[in-house]
Parts: structure tokens; C-alpha cells; sequence
């Protein structure tokens, strides 16, 4: 029998600057992906640059009505995709939108409904424009509040007949980490402060606050969400000065989903900018904004937990994800380095549910592997059973989770097609369901087929999850 509710959303996840393509058709302006071809800690090309395997994705743009009816066929309730800013503002700062744009997205749109699937939209997944970037510094500059306020506008209007779930930013927590992925911020890392940081991390909130009460003005309806990166931390011993270190680790995380679901900023951040001379300045209302419109739900992103210790570099960094942590000598990894961890899906979800009693939406989680494919006996598929246990042992945890109380409004895997990786921009990094021909030269058919872990999610969703396996003790 089932223990998730009968009205479990059950999908997959991806972002337009990863599958879309079409990165300069039909108006669409560029943005801070199209000059990063090594991924998100790599290099900044002054222009695209023919290796940017992200400017074709895998083409997603002439090929929606294909992969949707292969969503369908899946079974799935909602499909989560970004809309790209700069296709409906190609520079972000202009007036009016790009009608061309706007009509995809009521293309896609529709033809999800007529399968009935909902869409789940980010509205900035990564995916600042360029001009942005280089005109204003990102969301170093208050002033992208104002014109990201114009866009949400737009789209909300556009589709407030076909859109109810909405997330305000994608993973917002990274800012520190990749300010000109996450934050459009041109000025090099090394050069920025903790202050500066900071200050556009506060535009952000205060840009989602706006975006959560422009939206629910236009539609009372719309569901509104803000997604966060969660990455728990386990003390690496039982030395109390180590639970701290890990306590640390996860308020750095903590402050972003407590500022959109309490609306205030809370007291160990305080205590941190004052002990570290960061002073954030705040325009009239940015407080009462902040209060007034916090969001619907908390949506996440989940791959793996780290480790914290107060003294660090007598233990081994953990390799590959964005946030940093040490490496738990309990876990396996991926072969980047990702250590997997089912049971810190549970643990996540049951604390963020303690600490904000909102609904919870996990809209990222899935194993990147170098798949091959190979002759089945209904054409070529891969046979990832890797795949599926990693699925099978997370989502088993997310039942878990429920039993224990937890309101989890629903399931996205990441990259439910392959598709361009954020972290490397490698397309050998694959997550999805379906296998898309091409390769990290650029070549290939962008043929698609079914792996193994296509007809293992169909009949997951069939079965509501009834069909999940306990994982060996």
C-alpha cells in the first residue's frame, strides 16, 4: 500500500538554459549560461563560444511536443521547467516584451495541459541576461528589483490560466558560491566581500517578496514557492565544539527559507553581521514586503549531506558540490564525487517541516552517470538499475518522511531527460529517464530513447509508489 497522498505531485525537473537551445532564435537575448562553457566554476567568454554545448541543449525548443508526450507517457502530474528571462526581456531592462518568446512558453503550456501535466515554473533558474550582468553587475544592483519585477508581472499575466505552481528563484542559497551563475554579479569572486554578497542576496529576497505578492494579487490562486539548495551537515565527531561547526554550516543554508517563510531576517544571522562588520542596507518597506508576503511553500534541492568539523583541514573536503563540507567516510559517492545519502533526504525533510510547518516540494534529486546505451530488444535503451536504486532508496526515505508527519506536496527527479550539466557542462553527465543522442563533442542525432528507469518511473506513479522497495537494512 501507498503512504503518499493521493494527490502526490509525481514528475520530472529541468531548466531552460540546459535543454532548451535555440539560445538566439525568435528574439531571445543572451544570458550569463551563454558565456559559461565549462559550467558554472568555470571560465567567462567575452561571447558564445562554439563548445557551449548549453546554446543547442538538446533542442527542447523545436522538440517540446515529443518530450512531453514522453512525460506523458511516464505518467507524470507536473513537469518543472524555467521560463528564460532573457527570451521574453532579451536584455532585461527593456519595457516591453518579446512576443515570440512569450507565445513558446503558451505553447508549452498548452500542450502539457492537454495531458493533463502541470507546469511547475522557475521564474529565474540561473538564467539572468547578459546585459544585466555587464551593464549592472547583477543582482549586485538594487535595480534589477524593478526589472525583474516587470518580468514576473509579464509572465504571471500572461499565464495566470495556466500556471498555479511558481518558484521565485532556483537554488537562491548558491549566491556565494557562483555570484555570476547564481547572481548575474560580473564582478570576479575573488574581488567580492561578504558584505557585497550579502547585499545582493538581500535584493533577491526582496525581489521574491515582491514577485510572492505581485502574483498572488494577480491570481489568490497561484501557489507560490521560493527553492532553496539543502545540503545537510552531521558533525564529524561527538565533540560539541563540532555539532556547532555543523549547526553553522546548515544557518548559512537555514537563512534563506527562514527569510521567505518568517520574514524577517533571524537572530543568528544578526549576531553574524555584527561579529563581521556586515552592514545590509535596506530601502523604505523592504522589511514590511518581506513580512507581509512570504511564500506558499518551501521547494528544495537535494543530491547529498556533508560533514563539519571545527577543525576542517584535518579531515578531507568533499569534492564536487557547490556549498563546500567535508567528505563522510560512511557514504559512498558518485563518479563526481557527490556522496549519496537517502536517509539525509528524510532528515531534511523533516526539518525544514519542524522549523516552517509548510508544505515541502522536493523539485531536484536524481544520480548523474555516464550512461551507455546498447541494443534492447526494443531498440537501444541503457540499462541504469544504478539509477533506479539510487531513486528507489531516496524516494523509500520520502515515504519514511511522510509516515512521520511530513506535508510533501510532491516529487521532481532532475533532468527526467538528459540534458546539459549546470556544474560541468557536460552532457556525459546524465540523469534522465530518457537518453538524448549527443555527445560532449557536440555530435549526435538528439535522438531520444527510454532507459530502463522509464518503465520503473511509470509504474511508480502508477502505483503512487506503492511499487518502491524497502532498501537492504
Amino acid at each position: 500500500m501507498s503512504v503518499f497522498p493521493e494527490n502526490f505531485l509525481w514528475g520530472g525537473a529541468t531548466a531552460a538554459n540546459q535543454f532548451e537551445g535555440a539560445y538566439n532564435v525568435d528574439g531571445k537575448g543572451l544570458s550569463v549560461q551563454d558565456v559559461t562553457p565549462d559550467g558554472g566554476f568555470g571560465r567567462v567568454t567575452e561571447e558564445p563560444t562554439p563548445d557551449n554545448l548549453k546554446l543547442e541543449g538538446i533542442d527542447f525548443y523545436h522538440r517540446y511536443k515529443e518530450d512531453i508526450a514522453l512525460f506523458a507517457e511516464m505518467g507524470f502530474k507536473v513537469f518543472r521547467l524555467s521560463i528564460a528571462w532573457s527570451r521574453i526581456f532579451p536584455k532585461g531592462d527593456e519595457t516591453e516584451p518579446n512576443e515570440a518568446g512569450l507565445q513558446f512558453y503558451d505553447d508549452v503550456f498548452d500542450e502539457l495541459a492537454k495531458y493533463g501535466i502541470e507546469p511547475l515554473v522557475t521564474l529565474s533558474h540561473y538564467e539572468t541576461p547578459l546585459h544585466l550582468a555587464r551593464e549592472y553587475n547583477g543582482w549586485a544592483n538594487r535595480k534589477l528589483i524593478d526589472f525583474y519585477a516587470r518580468y514576473v508581472r509579464t509572465v504571471f499575466t500572461r499565464y495566470k490560466d495556466k500556471v498555479k505552481y511558481w518558484l521565485t528563484f532556483n537554488e537562491i542559497n548558491s549566491l556565494f558560491s557562483l555570484p555570476f551563475i547564481s547572481g548575474g554579479i560580473a564582478t570576479p569572486k575573488e574581488e567580492l566581500s561578504e558584505s557585497d554578497l550579502y547585499q545582493a542576496a538581500h535584493h533577491e529576497l526582496v525581489a521574491s517578496a515582491l514577485a510572492t505578492k505581485i502574483g498572488h494579487e494577480i491570481n489568490p490562486d497561484f501557489q507560490i514557492g521560493c527553492m532553496v539548495l539543502a545540503m545537510p551537515a552531521y558533525p564529524m565527531t561527538a565533540h560539541p565544539l563540532d555539532q556547532l561547526a555543523a549547526r553553522d554550516y546548515e544557518n548559512h543554508n537555514y537563512l534563506f527559507s527562514d527569510i521567505h517563510a518568517r520574514g524577517e531576517y533571524p537572530g543568528y544571522a544578526k549576531r553574524y553581521f555584527k561579529e563581521h562588520g556586515i552592514e545590509i542596507e535596506f530601502a523604505e518597506g523592504d522589511r514590511e514586503l518581506l513580512k507581509e508576503h512570504t511564500v506558499d511553500f518551501i521547494s528544495f534541492s537535494y543530491y547529498m549531506s556533508v560533514a563539519a568539523a571545527h577543525n576542517p583541514e584535518d579531515y578531507t573536503s568533499g569534492k564536487g558540490n557547490i556549498l563546500g563540507g567535508l567528505s563522510n567516510p560512511y557514504l559512498e559517492a558518485s563518479e563526481w564525487g557527490w556522496q549519496i545519502d537517502p536517509v539525509g533526504l528524510r532528515l531534511v525533510l523533516n526539518d525544514f517541516y519542524d522549523r516552517y510547518q509548510l508544505p515541502l516540494f522536493i523539485v531536484e534529486n536524481g544520480l548523474g552517470a555516464k550512461d551507455q546505451l546498447v541494443d534492447g530488444p526494443d531498440g537501444p535503451t541503457v540499462e541504469d538499475d544504478y539509477r533506479i536504486d539510487y531513486l528507489n532508496q531516496h524516494l523509500y526515505q520520502v515515504g519514511e518522511a511522510i509516515k512521520d508527519g511530513v506535508d510533501v506536496m510532491g516529487y521532481t527527479t532532475w533532468g527526467c531527460i538528459d540534458l546539459v550539466s549546470a556544474s560541468t557542462a557536460e552532457l556525459s553527465k546524465r540523469y534522465g529517464f530518457i537518453y538524448v543522442d549527443r555527445n560532449d563533442d557536440g555530435e549526435g542525432t538528439l535522438s531520444r530513447y527510454k532507459k530502463h528507469s522509464f518503465d520503473w518511473y511509470k509504474e511508480v506513479i502508477e502505483t503512487n509508489g506503492g511499487s518502491l522497495q524497502a532498501p537492504d537494512a
